[in-house]
């Protein structure tokens, strides 16, 4: 099958992201497929690659030519990773293998370069992400009956407060450090919001802890730089222009646009799947669900487009 014969999905539509490990990724009948080893025999799964937004491909896994050319063609972004889908190790741009094509759009790139420039237009909008953001969070919050019955309500004193205060906060800044700053003791609340209703009051939040909750932070965080990373492949903005985390990070305008999405989703539910003690998969499982449910990609290609649009 050629890529002309394939059904197009748009990107901000696509379901699945993929963590594999221990198996061997190949081209089968111009299929993708993943074949893992039993004892006693063989087992064939397949990729539905014109639905797939990521793979990463984890502890003892290969991939073959022609399916890394197949996934090219479908626009699928791929990511070679650690244990549990961390870290990422390998890929073009920050973390990830793009798709190349000489055809890529233009529009949204010249676009984040006329303001990317003007120290004053990227201050704008990393204070736009961060307003989304938090936007998002109560939106997500307030509808998601099952966040509810975990006990998260957006209407709860010490989440409003946290919200709210930082919402207000926003526009006051006048440097992207105090925004980094003001940024990291909101999220700092909300944990300890989402470790209080999980009955993890003692929870300290290190990537390295080994704990469930931060293990699935982690893995959640990732899965989210996924979506982040397709967002701007497919809208043509290279990972390096950030407007918060450039300094310290070569393909940070994806921890950018991932942000807009994490607090929302990846946050409680890393907690919550932590106190039921969930698998891994479980937890990955939850997490994709959420991303449909909410449409999370849709609303990174949204802020994206603008951001193109408003700030110029």
């Amino acid at each position: 099958m050629s890529s002309s014969e394939m059904k197009a999905i748009l990107h901000s539509k696509r379901a699945n992201l993929y963590y594999l490990e221990h198996c061997r990724v190949m081209q089968k009948d111009g299929r993708v497929l993943y074949l893992t080893e039993a004892k006693n025999e063989n087992q064939y799964w397949n990729i539905p690659i014109a639905n797939t937004t990521v793979i990463l491909l984890g502890t003892g896994t290969s991939i073959t030519q022609a399916a890394m050319r197949m996934l090219a063609s479908a626009g699928v972004l791929v990511g070679f990773t650690g244990g549990g889908g961390t870290p990422l190790f390998m890929g073009a741009e920050i973390e990830w293998l793009t798709p190349q094509s000489e055809y890529r759009p233009t529009e949204y790139m010249q676009a984040w370069m006329k303001f990317w420039f003007e120290e004053e237009k990227r201050l704008a909008v990393a204070k736009a992400f961060q307003v989304a953001r938090v936007e998002f969070v109560q939106r997500v919050w307030n509808k998601d009956t099952d966040l509810k019955g975990e006990g998260f309500y957006i209407d709860d004193l010490d989440i409003q407060s946290a919200l709210t205060d930082y919402h207000q906060k926003v526009e006051k800044y006048q440097k992207v450090a105090d925004l980094l700053l003001a940024e990291a003791a909101m999220t700092k609340h909300l944990y300890k919001a989402a470790a209080q209703r999980s009955g993890a009051s003692s929870f300290t939040r290190n990537p390295e802890e080994g704990d469930l909750a931060n293990n699935f932070l982690n893995h959640g965080n990732y899965l989210a730089y996924g979506l982040a990373a397709t967002t701007l492949w497919v809208l043509g903005i290279p990972h390096g222009f950030a407007v918060m985390h450039g300094k310290t990070r070569r393909g940070a305008l994806v921890f950018d646009v991932a942000d807009l999405i994490k607090d929302a989703i990846v946050l409680p539910w890393a907690f919550i799947c932590a106190k039921e003690k969930a698998t891994e998969q479980e937890f990955r499982q939850q997490i994709l669900q959420k991303f449909t449910e909410h449409k999370a990609l849709d609303f990174m290609f949204d802020q994206i487009k603008k951001a193109c649009s408003e700030i110029n």
